[in-house]
């Protein structure tokens, strides 16, 4: 199975030693007395050129849609074309790292979950960022469970119709039971090893470049397990997938039959991802209250409304509660990788 390539895209080491400069000047210019009509001048100059929004991961999963149903919202609100740009790999890294590097002047953004901005830097040795230090949470979007689902396809896992079913063939067969997710390092995978942890077993770890080909395989029979993410209730309703458990501390209102880990016999278990927006560090604060302006008009504009309902619960997490959030899950998955015994890579 596919596994990241960390190398692929990484800017040249000349440019790697002159953009953190020239945004640490930007840095300082902002803060000098001297130039404080700058910040007014640049969000009045925003958007000078079309906006990208950067995607670490492929195509067609969570955080992708959530950029899509973004750009296609502040389209309507911007004299400027908005572009989601794919730049999958390395658990989002990749995409990461290229933002980071960005000039922060609004017009690369970054998209991202959780996994990208409080687990990657504690797994790659490689990582070329630091999220609190090179990335600015600006706003969450969504909020959103798992949802554990077993593959009707794989001959392991067709019969499964509870949680306890799978722990049941766990136990049977150590390591027999393979799951699939969006990269070493994804909160599908930390999650999941959370769960083995908590159950007592042993499953195979398949990763993939994204959440979307982990899919895909789990669809195919290649897999027997994903946490997947609310975007594939269509294909649970549907029966291409099997729903065995939601992690949210509810039931997942659109699948209301499928009970919580909780509820399965692990109480108090629950995790869950954000989706949200993030700028290179040094933005002015004048573009930053444009953009969590215009992030707060999407979630609130109904049409929007109702295509982000469908990625998780809708929540905008302003910049002070966004950087605590990811101060807190930074925390927590850094225990987790530790209890588990994962790798540094």
């Amino acid at each position: 199975m596919p596994s990241p390539d960390r190398r692929a895209g990484l800017l040249p080491q000349r440019q790697a030693g002159l953009l953190p400069r020239r945004r640490a000047l930007l840095r300082a210019l902002a803060a000098s007395p001297g130039a404080l009509s700058l910040p007014g001048r640049a969000a009045e100059a925003w958007p000078s050129r079309p906006v990208r929004l950067v995607v670490g991961y492929p195509a067609g999963a969570s955080t992708d849609l959530c950029a899509r149903i973004l750009a296609e919202d502040w389209r309507t609100r911007l004299p400027q074309p908005v572009v989601v740009e794919n730049r999958p790999g390395a658990n989002g890294s990749l995409g990461a790292a290229f933002v980071a590097q960005a000039e922060p002047d609004g017009h690369t953004l970054l998209v991202s979950n959780t996994s990208t901005m409080t687990a990657n830097h504690l797994l790659y040795r490689d990582v070329r960022y630091q999220p609190l230090r090179d990335l600015l949470p600006l706003a969450t979007v969504t909020l959103s469970p798992f949802l554990l689902a077993a593959s009707p396809r794989s001959p392991r896992s067709r019969g499964f119709r509870s949680v306890a079913d799978v722990v049941a063939a766990a136990k049977a067969d150590p390591g027999g039971l393979a799951y699939g997710s969006a990269g070493s390092g994804n909160l599908q995978h930390l999650n999941m090893e959370l769960f083995c942890a908590a159950a007592g077993i042993r499953l195979l770890h398949v990763p993939f470049r994204g959440a979307a080909p982990a899919q895909n395989a789990l669809v195919a029979g290649e897999v027997d397990l994903v946490l997947e993410t609310p975007s594939t209730t269509p294909l649970l309703a549907a029966g291409m997938l099997i729903p065995l458990a939601c992690t949210g501390e509810e039931r997942w209102r659109d699948l209301p039959a499928v009970p919580t880990l909780a509820e399965s016999g692990f109480p108090g278990f629950a995790c869950s991802f954000w989706n949200g927006l993030v700028a290179p560090a040094g933005l002015p604060a004048a573009i930053q209250d444009r953009l969590v302006g215009l992030m707060e008009a999407a979630a609130a504009a109904p049409a929007t409304r109702r295509l982000l309902l469908a990625q998780g619960e809708v929540m905008v997490l302003r910049p002070v509660a966004f950087r605590e959030r990811v101060v807190a899950d930074i925390a927590r998955n850094a225990e987790v990788i530790r209890s588990a015994g994962i790798e540094v890579q």
